[in-house]
């Protein structure tokens, strides 16, 4: 790997720091920028998913992805308040995750972007009035959830340094199903879309 000699120094002394001031970065050009407590919560969910024994469960074939439908079931047969809660969070978390981070992988399965606000949304709209502690952030994620995906999409974007082929299959991905990430990763090299100019 090649460093930069001209480039800053690294000043976050963490996962979760680093993730934070992307976010922060990312949300100046937002009309209505998130609550610290919200971008500080984004932050986190990053750093913790970015280990996979925190997004993957257990099971007897080994590591799988839970789906948000039975994470929603088992919310709802909770023995009680507080398992519910982690549940629901848990759902919250991962459909953020999921749908701001590998929405083509559930498109090319007919899982589109609704799906996950739907679940997550829900999710934070129960914890926003019923979780012990950040309320104030559930209800915030709740309420601007489908912006939170762009945001978070934007936040771990890597589109510099794409080669030709990547670039080749992200215009492939996007005349297959107009995915508003493979769009917004084509305007942003420059790659003028039929229907409109460069963003």
């Amino acid at each position: 790997m090649l460093l930069d000699a001209n480039a800053p120094p690294v000043a976050e002394t963490s996962l979760s720091q680093f993730f934070t001031q992307r976010l922060e970065h990312c949300a100046g050009s937002l009309r209505r920028r998130p609550q610290e407590d919200t971008l500080w919560y984004l932050g986190a969910l990053l750093d913790r998913f970015g280990r996979s024994e925190e997004l993957f469960s257990h099971d007897e074939d080994g590591l799988t992805l839970r789906p948000l439908a039975q994470l929603y079931g088992d919310a709802r047969e909770a023995g009680s308040e507080r398992e519910r809660c982690l549940l629901l969070r848990q759902l919250g978390d991962l459909a953020l995750f999921l749908g701001a981070l590998f929405p083509e992988r559930f498109a090319r399965r007919g899982i589109r972007q609704d799906y996950f606000v739907g679940m997550g949304s829900g999710a934070y709209d129960y914890l926003g009035t019923r979780a012990r502690r950040n309320r104030h952030i559930f209800a915030e994620l709740a309420a601007t959830f489908a912006h939170m995906l762009d945001l978070v999409a934007r936040t771990c974007d890597r589109t510099e340094g794409m080669g030709s082929k990547e670039v080749v299959e992200l215009y492939r991905r996007w005349t297959l199903n107009r995915d508003p990430v493979a769009e917004r990763k084509l305007r942003a090299l420059g790659v003028v879309l039929e229907g409109g100019g460069q963003a």
